[in-house]
């Protein structure tokens, strides 16, 4: 295929436009460094005619951009992201690059080619009701600034379409895993291990026996699973431990599930006689589920992309992303629009050009078709 042009698309200016957001690096954390990225998405989409653009200026995060083009009620939603997860001076090691077909660099495929996608297709799209395409700051680490505004403008619009990556192979995303992130500290009494035991209660014990506990609510079956990454306690091996905690990540399908977990976390009692247990935190993303609307949007996409002469699959994941905001409020919602490509968070992170464009094409498409 070549990768300068498709359907009228400019390949060759998307890769520029792509090449200046990769090497505007963007780490979720860093305030300064986001709003420089942000000052480059203003440009790419602020060339439309009639735009209107909102700039929701926060205070720690990077600013959160609100892009409007046409008047009326019920408008579509792209969700966007601008923040990657590649602290600042990966691309001295992980340079932008295109080879052929594909294009490398730090936050290309997750997902800053989905906002030069989203860009390109609203130039060119002759669309029929009003579209909202929002650029947030803080997607991966959990949209903690940016869910109050991407939930408000969820619920006035029609659909939402995502542009994060398609699944590696090319599939769209009808459903995805909620997250809920959870901290579980243990108190227990130190004393002397050699001397008198039996004067402590060792909160790592107690922490052990919770582990066991809170791993067995996981039920693969239904979609449900657990994991506790992380553990720590005690300060020496003479020492009976006071204190413990660890970090708990559950991934749930379906909102009885979630329901399921967080009563059963948060309802966690001590076994030893003397230890207390405080539990933190709770669901972080609710699940996207592939209810009827997601479906129908879903078939639609499918359609569109079948008379452009490509298959569209569709997925599930265990992934996250602000879609899964969107779709718990009932609004449609369609996730995975962005290029194929595969590495999302690693060094083999990349887009393939040509899936770019055509999706480009069928975003433009669907635009025009909603």
């Amino acid at each position: 295929m070549n990768p300068t042009s498709l359907e009228g698309f400019d390949g060759r200016a998307m890769l520029e436009a792509l090449e200046r957001l990769v090497k505007a690096e963007s780490p979720s954390l860093d305030k300064a460094l986001c709003d420089r990225c942000a000052d480059l998405v203003l440009e790419l989409f602020g060339d439309h005619s009639g735009a209107r653009v909102i700039r929701h200026r926060m205070e720690a995060a990077g600013d959160h951009l609100e892009v409007r083009l046409g008047e009326g009620p019920q408008p579509v939603l792209l969700l966007l992201h601008y923040d990657t997860v590649w602290p600042q001076g990966t691309l001295a090691r992980l340079p932008f690059r295109v080879d052929g077909d594909r294009v490398q660099g730090p936050g290309s495929y997750d997902m800053k080619a989905g906002i030069v996608e989203a860009a390109f297709a609203l130039e060119r799209a002759r669309i029929r009701r009003p579209v909202v395409a929002l650029a947030t700051s803080d997607e991966e680490v959990g949209s903690q600034t940016s869910r109050e505004l991407i939930e408000r403008l969820a619920r006035q619009a029609s659909a939402v379409l995502v542009l994060e990556p398609a699944t590696s192979g090319g599939a769209i995303k009808t459903a995805r895993k909620g997250v809920a992130d959870f901290t579980l500290r243990v108190e227990g009494r130190a004393a002397h291990a050699g001397v008198e035991p039996e004067k402590g209660v060792s909160a790592i014990e107690e922490l052990a026996r919770q582990v066991l506990r809170v791993r067995a609510l996981a039920d693969p079956g239904k979609g449900t699973t657990v994991n506790v990454g992380v553990i720590s306690g005690g300060t020496r091996p003479n020492v009976v431990a006071a204190h413990a905690e660890a970090k708990i990540d559950v991934r749930i399908a379906s909102a009885g599930e979630a329901e399921r977990i967080v009563r059963a976390i948060r309802g966690l009692r001590p076994e030893i006689a003397g230890a207390r247990l405080h539990v933190e935190g709770g669901m972080d993303r609710p699940p996207m589920e592939r209810t009827d609307g997601v479906a129908r949007l879903a078939a639609t996409a499918q359609s569109l992309a079948g008379e452009l002469g490509f298959e569209l699959p569709e997925s599930s994941t265990g992934g996250a992303s602000d879609g899964n905001f969107t779709a718990a409020l009932g609004i449609p919602t369609l996730d995975g629009l962005g290029p194929d490509g595969g590495g999302a968070h690693a060094d083999s992170e990349h887009l393939l050009i040509g899936s770019w464009l055509a999706r480009t094409n069928l975003l433009c498409r669907l635009l025009e078709t909603l």
